[in-house]
């Protein structure tokens, strides 16, 4: 789900973002693989018709640029920051992301990996108290099915405690560059005043995505249950594209 990135690291939080999102593209980054001989520095920048996280919509139906920057080592220790912006206003970063994880093998099969990220969104009133801190574990399986669980402590939190999400995805190689995949994950609610009415919200997709050269596309159908909807907040596509590139 997070874009079955270009690794043997794979499928992290695209299982979390449903769509490439800022992190997703932080995590395909060639670099992060198991195997790497040296440390490496790498990049990638991508373009989205709608920022999703986690089955919700964090702008409007609109072009989203998004940027990465990550460097890792051949121990498995990698670090990055990525950034998102809207097209119609690029002086405004919509959501911020710094990174740190360590992956590692635990047989032939299965990998993990564990990171701790922390999320900036813009000046916007309503993102802004989703600013947060996240401990996150992933178990990958033969870059084909990936296990995510999450805890999330935001900044401006008044006090209360950690929020949960679990993820599942799934992704399984086609014809001519192509590859299916599918996700579905569940999260506590971030903020008042849903979390005192639902104690926990579903998401999921299914999409296409084509791979070659260090590009990549991808084609998303969201669905989102018992999600928060603020008056005068976005809603979200059911829609998600993504071009992306990686150098």
């Amino acid at each position: 789900m997070r874009s079955a990135r270009w690794l043997a690291t794979l499928p992290t939080r695209a299982c979390v973002r449903l769509g490439i999102g800022v992190s997703a593209v932080l995590l395909a980054l060639p670099g992060t693989a198991l195997h790497a001989q040296s440390s490496t520095l790498g990049g990638a920048l991508a373009l989205s018709n709608q920022l999703v996280d986690r089955g919700l919509a964090v702008t409007p139906k609109t072009p989203v640029l998004q940027g990465a920057l990550s460097w890792t080592t051949p121990s498995g220790w990698s670090l990055g920051l990525s950034a998102s912006t809207e097209t119609r206003s690029p002086a405004q970063v919509v959501e911020a992301l710094a990174q740190a994880s360590y992956a590692w093998s635990l047989s032939s099969d299965w990998q993990m990996q564990a990171g701790l990220m922390y999320y900036r969104y813009g000046n916007d009133s309503h993102w802004r108290s989703y600013d947060r801190v996240e401990l996150a574990a992933t178990w990958i399986y033969r870059d084909v099915l990936t296990l995510g669980l999450s805890e999330a402590q935001l900044i401006h939190s008044g006090g209360r405690g950690p929020r949960g999400a679990a993820d599942i995805g799934f992704r399984w190689p086609l014809a001519w560059k192509l590859a299916g995949s599918a996700g579905i994950g569940t999260a506590q609610y971030l903020v008042p005043p849903y979390y005192r009415q639902h104690p926990r919200y579903q998401y999921g997709h299914v999409g296409l995505v084509w791979e070659n050269a260090g590009w990549r596309v991808e084609l998303n159908h969201i669905v989102t249950q018992h999600a928060p909807r603020p008056a005068g907040s976005p809603a979200v596509s059911p829609w998600n594209a993504t071009i992306a590139r990686t150098f």
